[in-house]
């Protein structure tokens, strides 16, 4: 990297758009952070001995993280997700982070913990920290350096900055003011994780979690699962006020051999990085095949062998056409029933065959969660199911199961409507109300979960998504389930919805396949299934 490179300085700064409502920017407070970790140094090579001038990405991120504070004068967010690629500063960035909490966040008696997949590792972001001490003659003479126990003290407020130990998984006790996760993507579970934040800056004003990591491979990881998370609330499928991200990475889709596309994942390309390294690294990858994966992971910050969500959002949402209940009255229609369990999401969708070959299939999909559980699933899942219920877009049953009588009277008057020919269901758990249902006078037909019974629906859905020939009225939760999607693929080319990959809620997606099944087959009449006539589709 040539010694001349220029810094980015943040220009226009403007508070980030994860901030609340209620929160506002402080403008001082920002600026103190700031301050503190530029008057740090480099630790490291040509930079070493160098004030730390913040490039604007770092300087936007500590500016986000300090200075949006919500009504009661704290910080807005709790847990700070920084995903990048490699060689962009990333250990010097955390380590100026734990000395900011460390000394200048006016905690007394603050715990500062650095973790990461082992001890060694977690002591990276601590001996970066160490050095800087070391070269601050301030700090100096108000930090005392424990080496042999990897401990910092701040002496005027006797708190302290720790790297645990491999074995704190199994621990319980801390009193959390601030974590730095340093390459979360290698943690082997998530015992460590949960330790550490569950609870455990319960007792703190405004603990801090700072994760910090490059891309993984491991998509049943925690670090996936925040990865995730982050993609959520970035998308809105979530809200949680507290958690802040960022992710610098190429899309999957983008080209790797590209310099755009290096120059767009790696936003300190030029400083801290050298782009003929990066172009050193892509041509030996591009004659190394097996190089590939790990260029894409490390260099562009790509998760690899992450699994790809099914369905286009865009194309599904360009499907929301108006569907009116009452103009479907008497129509022919079939139900898809996925009932799950007692304390989940229950959902029943009908679907109304086209009456002519322009027309397009008709879904009404209904919801139903247990009443007492609303607030809890709102909180753990940061899903917006209150305001689903508000809308009118999610019902509750009585008590903390669902009510399974009250879903049945509310499919007989449905029946009473709407002229259902069959009713599709997940053999799992269905038993009893299939029983009733039948002898409410309804056909119920059991629907298989595996490639045979799924594939030819799941393929048709795409197939009239992509041609704009299903109407769903935008309903946003099954809008939800639809983006939660993961497929699974046999050896054969049969597809199927992964509800193991599918962490989030799909049971919409589930009966809404179901019962597009039935309504493709049997249509309006006693007629020759499209099945019949054309094949099942290969793609």
């Amino acid at each position: 990297m040539a010694q001349t490179a220029k810094m980015r300085k943040l220009k226009g700064y403007k508070p980030t758009k994860f901030m609340a409502k209620s929160s506002h920017y402080d403008k001082q407070k920002a600026d103190f952070a700031v301050n503190f970790i530029q008057s740090l140094s480099h630790t490291k090579g040509i930079w070493a001995g160098k004030r730390f001038d913040l490039i604007d990405w770092q300087e936007r991120i500590i500016r986000d993280i300090f200075g949006v504070i919500k009504p009661n004068g704290y910080r807005q967010f709790n847990t700070a997700f920084i995903e990048i690629p490699k060689k962009q500063g990333k250990s010097e960035l955390a380590a100026a982070v734990a000395l900011l909490l460390l000394c200048g966040d006016g905690e007394e008696r603050a715990e500062i913990y650095s973790c990461a997949a082992d001890r060694n590792q977690a002591k990276i972001v601590f001996d970066v920290a160490t050095d800087m001490v070391r070269l601050c003659p301030a700090l100096m003479k108000r930090v005392k350096i424990l080496e042999s126990q990897k401990r910092l003290i701040y002496l005027p407020t006797n708190s302290v900055y720790q790297v645990l130990s491999a074995d704190v998984a199994n621990k319980h006790g801390f009193n959390t003011s601030g974590v730095i996760f340093d390459e979360l993507h290698t943690q082997p579970n998530r015992k460590l994780y949960d330790v550490m934040t569950q609870g455990s800056g319960d007792a703190r004003a405004q603990p801090l979690f700072f994760l910090i990591t490059t891309a993984g491979n491991d998509v049943n990881s925690i670090c996936y699962e925040i990865h995730q998370k982050a993609l959520d609330i970035e998308a809105g499928r979530k809200i949680d006020p507290t958690f802040y991200s960022v992710i610098f990475g190429a899309d999957q889709n983008d080209d790797w051999t590209d310099p755009k596309v290096w120059a767009k994942a790696n936003p300190s390309l030029g400083i801290t990085v050298d782009i003929e390294k990066v172009q050193a690294a892509c041509n030996s990858a591009k004659q190394n095949p097996g190089e590939e994966n790990s260029f894409r992971q490390l260099r562009l910050n790509q998760w690899v062998k992450q699994s790809v969500r099914w369905m286009p959002m865009d194309k599904w949402d360009k499907c929301a056409f108006a569907v009116n209940e009452d103009k479907l009255e008497g129509r022919v229609c079939y139900g898809g029933l996925d009932l799950s369990s007692t304390t989940d999401i229950t959902a029943f969708v009908l679907v109304f065959p086209p009456i002519d070959e322009d027309g397009e299939y008709m879904v009404l999909p209904y919801f139903w969660i247990p009443e007492e559980n609303v607030g809890l699933r709102v909180r753990r899942d940061h899903v917006p199911y209150d305001i689903w219920e508000q809308q009118g877009f999610l019902m509750t049953t009585e008590g903390n199961v669902v009510h399974y009588g009250y879903i049945e009277q509310f499919i007989e008057r449905l029946g009473e409507r709407f002229n259902i020919r069959e009713i599709a269901f997940d053999r799992w758990g269905a038993v009893q109300m299939v029983q009733n249902l039948e002898n409410m006078g309804f056909t119920v037909v059991p629907f298989g979960q595996g490639f045979k019974d799924m594939s030819p629906p799941t393929k048709e859905l795409m197939k009239l998504v992509l041609e704009e020939k299903i109407a769903h009225g935008g309903h946003p939760v099954l809008r939800w389930m639809m983006d939660n999607i993961f497929i699974r693929t046999d050896p054969a080319g049969n597809i199927k919805a992964d509800k193991e990959k599918s962490t989030e809620k799909i049971d919409g997606a589930v009966a809404t396949i179901m019962a597009l099944d039935r309504a493709i087959r049997c249509g309006n009449q006693n007629s020759t299934s499209v099945y019949d006539d054309r094949g099942i589709l290969v793609f």
